[in-house]
């Protein structure tokens, strides 16, 4: 099956990632089916669209949206699938909500986006762990590095433009690339911050 403008995709393992195991058994974390935190974000690409050039291959492990494999209920309370949905082995995803490509265990980010690790708050007079704002560039895309950007500088973001993911147990924000908004040099304090839950 192949879609004009769309990649074709099935999910890495489920829709969900909302199971656990622990101490040989498993422990459901979550039951409901709309909370977006427990979708799964990770897809197998089965193929590529007719229209347009990208740097996907087929059978890459794409990272996408997480409305993507989300199931609802409308105001008639009938659940739904997202718009993607074709059957539980195909989903539709535009190219605009393919995020970073994992290919031979290494990750690629997709033009317009970069992943930026969180570090430890340096202020003993916040309650939060993590500094806002700030992070290490993790994943950066060919326009971050036309820029002078690497991956390990230290970048800072401008608000409400990160987006909370998780890959491979480490907590991240996906930014795009036009809001990251300056480079910082190392002061020497920097760690990364990755939550217990992560």
């Amino acid at each position: 099956m192949k879609s004009v403008y769309d990649f074709v995709v099935k999910p890495l393992n489920s829709r969900y990632n909302n199971k656990k195991i622990i101490n040989g058994k498993e422990l459901l974390i979550n039951t409901n089916i709309y909370n977006h935190e427990f979708t799964s974000r990770e897809a197998v690409v089965k193929s590529l669209p007719i229209i347009g050039k990208t740097n996907v291959k087929v059978g890459d492990i794409v990272v996408v949206h997480h409305n993507l494999f989300r199931r609802w209920h409308n105001v008639r309370g009938e659940e739904k699938n997202s718009y993607g949905y074709f059957n539980e082995e195909n989903y539709f995803v535009s190219k605009d909500q393919v995020f970073l490509i994992k290919r031979n265990g290494k990750y690629i980010a997709v033009d317009g986006y970069c992943f930026v690790k969180p570090i430890f708050s340096q202020d003993k007079f916040n309650v939060s762990k993590e500094q806002p704002l700030k992070g290490i560039l993790k994943h950066a895309d060919t326009k971050a590095k036309s820029f002078g950007l690497k991956e390990g500088d230290l970048v800072g973001f401008s608000p409400f433009d990160e987006y909370e993911f998780v890959l491979d147990g480490q907590r991240m924000y996906r930014v795009m690339t036009q809001f990251i908004t300056i480079k910082y040099e190392y002061q020497g304090n920097e760690k990364e911050y990755n939550p217990s839950w992560a």
